[in-house]
Formats: structure tokens, C-alpha cells, sequence
């Protein structure tokens, strides 16, 4: 990472924006084959269609100011079958991808993998099987061999904490107690073999996990309920942060596993992998806090208050999910906490001491067009102005930041609530079952980050 250089930039992920899900000898993932909750809103087979619109995509994201974009390569399209041939149609495509965000002065952040498992590994048993780790390491191999000198950025499985924490609604399939954990081992073993090749592969590379951290608060000053935040900040945050960045299982986690069943450990021929490969950075996708409490005899979960598992969380014994009272929400039911965003990034600071980029931070909201053509999406650039703000006061306590790329550059489809849950800078005219002309509209954001940046670089000069 250049050192000083800070990267305000943009993210995005391949199976919620590019479509075209069987062009060019692509197989499905498990984004493409799963059931809709809701069967009125839009799936993934179009998109917003960047697979055939990137290069303007990329053009009009560059004319914002931004110095780095996050992309996510899908492995469906590298290696269709999950393990074994190569389609050579996927390496050129992302070669030129990437070389068409070069080309307009932008640092690539390469995600390996958002939650698109090829469908036939997960017939398989996907990450509950130890297959798994090998085929994610070969498939990570082709990617730095193929697109390593010209991406030096790397970010490596995507939320992995709320691949496991969540239900099929993210993942378009359901785990067992034991599965989740017995995926949690195998998904963290795959990290550092990715870190491994990297190094390996990428000698001026550098590489780091990407969990979504929300920072939990216990509900009261009660003794149980501090201790209900301590057990969910161990399960929720710190069991990915600690396997990856100390190389160990938490303690804390650790017990509450075996209290419930299951017993973790590092096996010893993975002992010197895990003890001899860090990251570089942390990727960290953060938008809000939780909060929990001591569940009593009786209680039980919310049942799905917030898709972000910040609310509907439950495990007897040990938390319970509550609304914080102090906290504003969106209009989709998610807690609004820039602050929580200072205590966060500060806690993890003090944890593990390396460079934070943080990769999503953003506010999913009913934006309307107007006769006009404009957005009026005064609500988002608060919310964005608020966390920024605060990820620059944690930048002045002492964390080393590296770089801001929020969620989203352009409007995508949102895994639980299609295309009306819009994120992006950038408008994509199309609703959950008309896709219209798709059509590119900068919002007020757009212009808003634009003028942040210039300022933010004019004072850095």
C-alpha cells in the first residue's frame, strides 16, 4: 500500500450487478440458483447489466474523482466447473476489466469471492467439505497468476461472519449448528492458503480479510448483559479477525462453542499455515452496531427484525438481539450509529495494529427519479458525511486508514430486497420486473463525493 495515499474510491460486487449469468461459459452459483423470498423482486440473471456496460460504468466512476474501485471476480467464471479447466473467455474479460479501470486512473481492489459459490460445489457439500479448501486455493492461484501484475490489492472471502451467522436468505442455502462451524474452520483455512499464494505469487502484493464488523453493545449495565455483548462481539466479530490476523481461536468463542456443542480446534497439519500467514491490511464492511442482552428464561429471537443479524440474533444462554432505543433507522429497518463506526475501527486498532481500508459503508434507501432526471438523495450523503466524519476522527486518534469505498458505486440488486433497496452514487433505471432502458443517472451523491474528494485531496497537497 502506498504509503500516505489515501484511497477514497467505491465498491461493488459481480453477482448483484454484472447479469449476463450464463454468457461466456459461466456456470450458476448459488446466487443464481436460489429461491426469492419474495418471487416479485429482481434476481441476478440481468442485473443492472454491467457485465456489457463496464467500460462506462468505469468511465463515469472515474469522472467522480474516485482513486480506487472494489470489483469481485466470480469464480463461475474462471473455473465454471469449481475445480479443473479454466475458461479462458472469464480471464479475458476481468484482464480487460481491470485494465479498463487502469486505464482511467483507479487502484483495483479485487475481491476472490462474494457469496457466489459455484452451484456444483455446493451440491457437494460446499464449505462444509474439506475439498473445499484445495479448490479455493487452485481457483485463488489462476487469479494472481492471470491478474497479478496489474492488481496489487487484494481482499479475500467476502463476510465471511455473515456468510455463517445468517440464514438461506444470503446464503440460498441453510447450515446445521455443526456445518456453520465445521464451514467456519474450513472458510478461514481457505483464507490463509489465499494469503500464502498471494505472497507467493504476488511478491509487491498485498492481501486482507474482509468480515463485516458491527460493534455490539450490551442493552444495560447489568453484569449479564455486558457479558451477553462480550460473548457477541466474540462470535459476531472477533473469531474471524483473531484466526486471521493472531492465527488462533478466540477464547471467548471458543467456549461458547463447546458450551453448545462444539469442539473447534486447529488441526495440526494445518498448525504452521495458519501460524506463519497474515494479511497485509484489514478490509472491513461495516454500517452499523448491534446490541444485545441476557436472554431470560422464556425469551426468544425477534424473528427477523433486520437482515443484517443485528437484531434477530439469539442463542439461549448467552444473547439476545434487542433494538438500541438511542439509535435512528432507515427506512428498512437497519440502525443508523456513525459513531459506532469510530468505537469500531478504534476497538480494532487496538486489537490487531495493522492498516484498515474500509471496503462497504453505506445506506440502502427508496430513491426516486424525477420528471427531470435527478436524485435527490440528500439522506444518503448524510449518512456517508456521518461516518465519514467519524472514520476521520478514529484516523486522527491513531488508526492507521488507508482508504474509504462505500457501498455502492452504482445501484445493484440487493440480495434481500431486489433493485428497490438502492445503494449506489449512480442511478440504474430499471424496477424489480421491467428492466427499461437501464440507464445511467448521477445522483446528488454522486456530485457530493466528487466535491469531498477534491477538497479532501486539495487539503492533503
Amino acid at each position: 500500500m502506498a504509503k500516505n495515499k489515501f484511497l477514497w474510491g467505491a465498491s461493488l460486487s459481480a453477482h448483484q450487478t454484472e447479469g449476463a449469468w450464463n454468457e461466456d461459459g459461466k456456470s450458476p452459483s448459488v446466487q443464481d440458483v436460489r429461491p426469492r423470498a419474495n418471487k416479485q423482486i429482481a434476481d441476478f440473471t440481468v442485473a443492472v447489466d454491467h457485465y456489457h456496460r463496464y467500460r462506462e460504468d468505469i468511465k463515469l466512476l472515474a469522472e467522480m474523482g474516485i482513486k480506487a474501485l472494489r470489483i469481485s471476480i466470480p469464480w463461475t467464471r474462471i473455473i465454471p466447473d469449481g475445480v479443473g479447466e479454466v475458461n479462458q473467455a472469464g480471464i479475458e474479460h476481468y484482464q480487460d476489466v481491470i485494465q479498463t479501470i487502469l486505464d482511467n486512473h483507479m487502484i483495483p481492489v479485487i475481491t476472490t469471492y462474494h457469496f457466489d459459490l459455484p452451484e456444483v460445489l455446493q451440491k457437494h457439500g460446499g464449505w462444509t467439505k474439506r475439498a473445499m479448501i484445495d479448490a479455493y486455493e487452485a481457483y485463488v492461484r489462476v487469479l494472481f497468476t492471470n491478474f497479478g501484475e496489474q492488481v496489487k490489492h487484494w481482499l479475500t472471502i467476502n463476510e465471511p461472519n455473515i456468510m455463517l451467522l445468517s440464514d438461506q436468505k444470503i446464503l440460498g442455502f441453510s447450515y446445521t449448528h455443526q456445518e456453520r462451524y465445521q464451514a467456519f474452520y474450513n472458510l478461514m483455512i481457505a483464507e490463509k492458503q489465499a494469503i500464502k499464494a498471494c505472497h507467493e505469487l504476488i511478491p509487491d502484493g498485498q492481501i486482507g480479510p474482509v468480515p463485516n464488523i458491527s460493534y455490539v453493545y450490551p442493552a444495560t449495565s447489568k453484569p449479564e448483559d455486558i457479558r451477553a455483548a462480550m460473548y457477541f462481539n466474540s462470535v459476531r466479530n472477533w473469531a474471524y479477525l483473531d484466526f486471521s490476523v493472531k492465527g488462533l481461536i478466540n477464547p471467548i468463542f471458543k467456549s461458547y462453542l463447546a458450551a453448545t456443542g462444539i469442539n473447534l480446534t486447529i488441526l495440526p497439519e494445518d498448525r504452521e499455515l495458519v501460524s506463519q500467514n497474515f494479511p497485509d491490511f484489514l478490509g472491513i464492511n461495516y454500517y452499523t452496531s448491534a446490541t444485545v442482552e441476557f436472554p431470560q428464561v422464556g425469551q426468544d429471537r425477534m424473528n427477523g427484525v433486520s437482515d443484517q443479524q443485528s437484531e434477530d440474533v439469539f442463542e439461549h444462554g448467552f444473547y439476545k438481539g434487542v433494538t438500541n432505543k438511542y439509535l435512528k433507522k432507515n427506512d428498512f429497518n437497519w440502525t443508523i450509529d456513525p459513531l459506532g463506526l469510530e468505537t469500531t475501527l478504534e476497538m480494532i486498532n487496538d486489537r490487531y495494529h495493522l492498516p484498515i481500508m474500509i471496503t462497504e459503508n453505506g445506506l440502502g434507501a427508496y430513491d426516486q427519479l424525477t420528471e427531470d432526471q435527478q436524485i435527490h438523495d440528500q439522506y444518503r450523503i448524510d449518512y456517508l458525511n456521518q461516518h465519514i466524519q467519524s472514520m476521520l476522527k478514529a484516523k486522527d486518534n491513531g488508526v492507521e486508514m488507508i482508504g474509504y469505498l462505500p457501498w455502492s458505486a452504482l445501484d445493484l440488486i440487493s440480495v434481500h430486497e431486489g433493485i428497490k433497496k438502492r445503494y449506489g452514487f449512480v442511478y440504474v433505471d430499471r424496477d424489480e420486473q421491467d428492466l427499461k432502458d437501464l440507464k445511467r443517472y448521477p445522483k446528488d451523491s454522486y456530485y457530493w463525493y466528487k466535491n469531498l474528494i477534491k477538497k479532501m485531496e486539495q487539503k492533503n497537497e
